[in-house]
Formats: structure tokens, C-alpha cells, sequence
């Protein structure tokens, strides 16, 4: 039964010199003879496993359990007596072959007890025949000699990763997604649970942006030395490790800048409470050494995953954490930082262009592996150059270009005061001050954070209010 099957009467018409398509039609003869039993169970089932109507290869058994299906969705009985009145009033009960063959089909499969085997047959011929589909779009592509190599890579991963992931392309109506989003509004008031992304680990953030949200572009952006790695950094270990109390979930950190061992380092030095200046002279007492070895040995088992690769195509960084999605079900990603990337098919046409299209690729990887993406940016000298004292920066002061705000969920501009002596708050070393200059689902406003630069780690600050649980 399984493999590709001689073509039958309501098979497509095949060009000369064309090979048939992975199908059984006894396969898909048993599935429909079950359906046409068993319809609450079997049509339920063939939803799950995401049988479409282009799962059937035979026409006249796409006719069939489209009409099944529409039957389903209305909440109507499906039955040898329905699915005959709705074909003859679609004038299609001739082109299947009229009820002597529903009759055939039911016949034909004597127990729905095989429906898993027989579904399963007709999603890998479907699934078999989609491989052969993209495979035929990336070879024509190829020879048709338009795009770069690593543009037609990155297409065909995209292509393949998405059969993968067992991406059906259905249509969902409106009222799908009503349903679908009600059930989420049901959770979340049942839950309480104050958030619906995944936490940053700082709670003022999570209270405005409600947790970092799956599909979000989020830019963290910044003058150097103020500390956007570390927050970035610290943010990625609580995702990792289940900062206030959220399940642990894998994080993917590609570092353009740092290398691995430095950020590692990094790492273990700010988890420990242990200054890396103390530990790069060596002086290191009996008890920072043994906090090292603890937070070493909790950071170990943290899924994280670095790829320190300097001067990344965005075509690349796309494809890679692809790769790390499907292999290690990665569910967020951060980017340092997005001036060191490259996209060399527009890097002739300016720099500003080459960072729309990096931008653009950047928002699309969000998109594509529904993870939210923090991605951190330099900001020009604009807010040093400013009549203001604090040199507050706008987003206006995105650097390169202004596609990055346009493509962006989420934009944070991170500043500390103490480094400009005209600001009023520069006698406080700790401020760290978190502009949310652009939330495209929520509020903006500022949020203070204390920064302890000995340890590169930032931390909530209250400002005297009792905190809550966090």
C-alpha cells in the first residue's frame, strides 16, 4: 500500500517524460472509507495530523473529503446519506462516480480500527510530494542564475525548514482565530499569571512589555559602555535558567563582537558576584574561588547556545539558528549587535540599505521561528552632541538607518546618567535607566534598573517600594 501507486481515473494528467508522484490510493480509499463511518473521530483526526485536501492526490478524492470537511466545520453529520445530498447539490456526485462508489468505499474498509496507519500513509506521500515541489522551485532558481549562492541557500533551508516544522498552508477564516484567540483570553484570566511571553527575569520590564512576546523584533539599543551586553546577557540567563518562576527554555546567543570565552567568562564572574577584573590579576580569595565553581556549575546545565562567528551574513545568522531551532527547540534569540552584521547583495547600495535589508531579515527570522529576537544596536552621537545635559537618547538616533525602528516590535534605549557629570542623577552610580521608546502592542516610559558595574550585572531597582515577588 504504501509508495507510489499506478495513477487511477481521478489522477492529474502527467506530462511525457514525468515520473508519478509518491501516492497510494488505497490509502487514501481507506481514509475516506473510515471518514464516511467514523466522521466525529476520523475528520478530527485527519485535522490533527493536518490532512488537507491537497493530502489526496486523486482529484475525485479531493472532491470527497472536501466535502467531508465542510460538512465537519458546519457541525452537520457526516454519512454515506450527507456527503450523497451535498454532492448532488454541488452537481460533483457524477464526477466521483456517483453513490455506488461511496457504497465501494465503505465496503472496501471494514474496520476504522487502522484509520492512524492509513493517515499517516497519506501525509508522508503528501509530505514526499512537497519535498519534490520545493526541491523543483530551488532547481529552477538555481539554473535560472538570478540570485547569489547564499541567497538561494538560504531560500532552500527556508523551504525545508518550513516542511519540517509541518507548515500546512491552510486557510484560517477570521472566525478561527476569534476561537483560537478566546481560548488564550480564557487561559490567561484562569492563570493569573500577570504575563504572556517569556520573562526577562526584571519586573518592571515584564510588566511592560507583559514578558518578551514570540514573533517580536525587539532592539536594544545604546552609546558603547553602557552596559546594552551585560542587560542583554542577563536577560538570555534568566530566560535560560527560569527567572520568576517560568520553565527554563534554550537560548541562542550569537555574539559578533565577544568571543565565546569572553563572554563566558562574563558570565560566570557576573552570576558569581566575583569582579573579572579581580579574577583576570588572579586575585581571587578561597570564597569568590568557590562561588566561581557554583555558578559554573549551575550556568553548565543552562541551554545556552553561543556561536561567536564575527561578521555574519544575515543570510547565514538566519539559516544557523534555524538549524538551532529544529535541532535543540530554541525559543529565543539574541543578536550583539546588529552594526557588525553584513547582507554583501544590497552592501553596494550604501550602508543604510544594507542595514534596512539586515533589519528586514532579522524581523523575518522572528517571524519565521515565532521566537522573540532581542537584537542590540548602536546609537550615533546625536545625544552627546544635544543642548540636553542628560543626552537622552531618541529613537531618531538609531544608527544607520530607520528602517530598524520601523521593523522593530519593541525599541529600549538603555542609558546610565552617571556618565555625563551635567546630568541630576549622575552622583548615582547604580542608575541604569531603560527608555521604552517604542512598543507596538503596549505603553512606553522609562524604567530604572541598578546596574553594578564591578559585576556587569543589572538587577530590579525599587526606588523604596517594596518589591513584589520577583
Amino acid at each position: 500500500m504504501a509508495g507510489a501507486a499506478q495513477a487511477g481515473p481521478g489522477a492529474r494528467a502527467l506530462r511525457p517524460g514525468e515520473r508519478i508522484p509518491p501516492h497510494s490510493e488505497d490509502a487514501e480509499r481507506a481514509v475516506l472509507g473510515c471518514a464516511l463511518q467514523d466522521a466525529a473521530r476520523i475528520l478530527d483526526l485527519c485535522i490533527e495530523r493536518q490532512i488537507t485536501v491537497e493530502s489526496f492526490y486523486v482529484q475525485t478524492h479531493q472532491a470527497l473529503f472536501e466535502t467531508m470537511l465542510a460538512l465537519h466545520s458546519a457541525r452537520k453529520p457526516v454519512d454515506l446519506v450527507t456527503v450523497v445530498d451535498r454532492l448532488r447539490e454541488n452537481q460533483q456526485l457524477d464526477g466521483v462516480g456517483g453513490e455506488e462508489e461511496l457504497a465501494r468505499l465503505i465496503d472496501g474498509t471494514p474496520t476504522t480500527a487502522h484509520a492512524d496507519y492509513y493517515i499517516q500513509l497519506v501525509y508522508d506521500n503528501h509530505l514526499m510530494r512537497r519535498i519534490i515541489d520545493a526541491a523543483r522551485l530551488v532547481t529552477e532558481d538555481v539554473y535560472k542564475g538570478e540570485q547569489e549562492a547564499e541567497s538561494l541557500l538560504g531560500t532552500a533551508e527556508e523551504a525545508f525548514y518550513a516542511l519540517s516544522e509541518q507548515r500546512v498552508s491552510t486557510d484560517r477564516t477570521f472566525g478561527n482565530l476569534i476561537e483560537d484567540e478566546m481560548k488564550e483570553v480564557e487561559k490567561l484570566i484562569s492563570e493569573k499569571k500577570g504575563i504572556t511571553g517569556l520573562s526577562t527575569g526584571f519586573m518592571h520590564i515584564d510588566e511592560m512589555l507583559l514578558g518578551m512576546q514570540n514573533s517580536d523584533l525587539i532592539v536594544l539599543a545604546a552609546r558603547p559602555s553602557m552596559g546594552k551586553t551585560s542587560l542583554a546577557l542577563n536577560i538570555a540567563e534568566n530566560v535560560a535558567l527560569g527567572a520568576r518562576h517560568q520553565t527554563p527554555v534554550p537560548v541562542a546567543v550569537f555574539s559578533l563582537e565577544m568571543s565565546g570565552e569572553s563572554l563566558v567568562r562574563r558570565m560566570i564572574c557576573c552570576h558569581a558576584g566575583v569582579p573579572s577584573q579581580d579574577l583576570s590579576r588572579g586575585k581571587v580569595n578561597q570564597e569568590a574561588h568557590g562561588k566561581l565553581i557554583a555558578a559554573a556549575d549551575i550556568l553548565r546545565s543552562a541551554p545556552i547556545y553561543l556561536d561567536d562567528t564575527a561578521g555574519l551574513e544575515a543570510l547565514d545568522l538566519r539559516a544557523r539558528a534555524r538549524r538551532l531551532k529544529r535541532k535543540y527547540g530554541i525559543r529565543f534569540i539574541v543578536v550583539d549587535y546588529l552594526q557588525l552584521m553584513n547582507f554583501s547583495k544590497f552592501s553596494q547600495e550604501g550602508r543604510q540599505r544594507e542595514t534596512a535589508a539586515i533589519s528586514q531579515a532579522l524581523k523575518g527570522m522572528a517571524k519565521e521561528l515565532k521566537v522573540p529576537v532581542l537584537v542590540l544596536s548602536q546609537l550615533s552621537r546625536a545625544p552627546e552632541t544635544r543642548d540636553s545635559k542628560s543626552a537622552v537618547p531618541k529613537l531618531s538616533d538609531l544608527r544607520d538607518s530607520g528602517a530598524i525602528e520601523q521593523d522593530a516590535d519593541v525599541v529600549m534605549l538603555l542609558r546610565r546618567p552617571s556618565r555625563y557629570k551635567q546630568d541630576q542623577h549622575a552622583d548615582d552610580t547604580r542608575l541604569a535607566v531603560l527608555d521604552i521608546a517604542k512598543h507596538r502592542n503596549g505603553p512606553v516610559g522609562e524604567i530604572h534598573l541598578d546596574f553594578d558595574e564591578s559585576f556587569t550585572r543589572f538587577s530590579n531597582r525599587f526606588d523604596g517600594i517594596d518589591p513584589e515577588e520577583g
